[in-house]
């Protein structure tokens, strides 16, 4: 991450326009390393990095509160941490050390869709003073070494990096297709699907006025995707059970306290409550304690001490194309014309019924 490192640097002498222009959405930054000595066990003497549409991401990052400074640590004080998530372009995940944000691989083809989003991205974020629950993009980069190509972009995390996170959904509002696999399920931490959630006889209880304010946000947002032709995202929850955390947290100590009284001697702290997390890092903070300033997307539930919901919306950027137009033709003829279970439908419809099955069926 030397070449984050290198471009946020560059970017402090740099004050933003009071007005961003067409130029600004198409610019970028390359800088090209050969022989570079320095870490040269940890770094690779050839690269070239470039990031894409500097000034516009700095007013993003700002916008959304993320100090350019700590957004450089997260992403260059340590390596990232791969994650077993897989996109459906094949993407890989990763989470920065101190679990603040996201990186996820891109093609170049989706480089191309973010930068057609950016330009209408950009005033709904300053029109809605960075109130919405679409992913907040940070940066996109791309890396090339040994003559390959390497792209990313920069996410903040939607859950939070101090508290654990015992159960997650990918809703669509759809019911065709939409259980989690065998494969999904035998992980630690598997994202369930729309079918599993109603199974489960599940209700997002948030109390009436956070009810409001809520789909008040998710419906200006889903407005905005639809005016841009776009479908097929999810609302991504993910829920901290308060009282199964303060139980794991005693079954903890209480281990910890008999491993200390049986090996007096070795008598320091291994790091393993944090999961060796460094000691400044975000994570320590007090448990089932909502922090406003990163756990952004966090709202409590109705009965306090119960659960904290974290929620936005997630994979905004599929076009309802020739493609699309024929997964949907392909499903109906499978299942019948009942497009309201279907997952692939057009962005009207696809607006219509995601927002009614979140509102009846989700939160309370």
């Amino acid at each position: 991450m030397w070449g984050v490192n290198h471009t946020i640097n560059e970017l402090s002498h740099v004050n933003i326009p009071g007005l961003l222009l067409p130029d600004h959405f198409r610019a970028h930054s390359k800088i090209k390393v050969d022989y570079h000595l320095f870490n040269k066990e940890n770094m690779p003497s050839h690269f070239k990095f470039k990031e894409y549409c500097p000034l516009v991401f700095k007013y993003l990052r700002e916008r959304f509160g993320v100090d350019d400074i700590e957004y450089r640590e997260s992403l260059t004080r340590s390596q990232p941490i791969a994650t077993d998530a897989r996109g459906k372009s094949g993407a890989r995940f990763y989470l920065s050390y101190d679990r603040m944000l996201i990186i996820k691989t891109l093609t170049s083809e989706e480089v191309e869709k973010m930068h057609s989003f950016l330009k209408h991205y950009h005033p709904y974020v300053v029109e809605k003073h960075g109130n919405t629950l679409l992913p907040q993009y940070l940066g996109m980069y791309r890396l090339t070494l040994d003559g390959v190509q390497y792209y990313f972009k920069v996410m903040r995390n939607v859950f939070s990096p101090h508290l654990r996170i015992h159960q997650k959904f990918d809703l669509k509002g759809s019911t065709v297709d939409r259980d989690a696999s065998d494969k999904e399920l035998d992980k630690s931490l598997p994202t369930l699907k729309d079918n599993d959630f109603l199974k489960q006889g599940i209700k997002i209880r948030i109390g009436q006025e956070a009810k409001e304010k809520l789909i008040q946000t998710l419906n200006c947002d889903v407005d905005f995707l639809t005016k841009l032709h776009l479908m097929d995202y999810s609302l991504l929850i993910g829920i901290h059970d308060c009282r199964q955390a303060a139980e794991d947290a005693e079954a903890r100590d209480a281990n910890q306290d008999a491993h200390h009284d049986s090996d007096s001697e070795n008598d320091y702290d291994s790091g393993e409550r944090w999961e060796n997390t460094p000691p400044d890092s975000p994570r320590q903070l007090d448990a089932h304690v909502i922090n406003p300033d990163i756990d952004v997307y966090a709202i409590p539930s109705q009965e306090e001490n119960q659960f904290i919901y974290f929620m936005a919306l997630i994979d905004p950027l599929t076009n309802y194309g020739l493609k699309k137009q024929a997964a949907k033709a392909a499903k109906t003829v499978k299942y019948g014309s009942n497009v309201d279970g279907i997952s692939t439908c057009d962005p009207e419809q696809y607006a219509k019924r995601f927002l009614e099955f979140i509102n009846d069926k989700v939160i309370e």
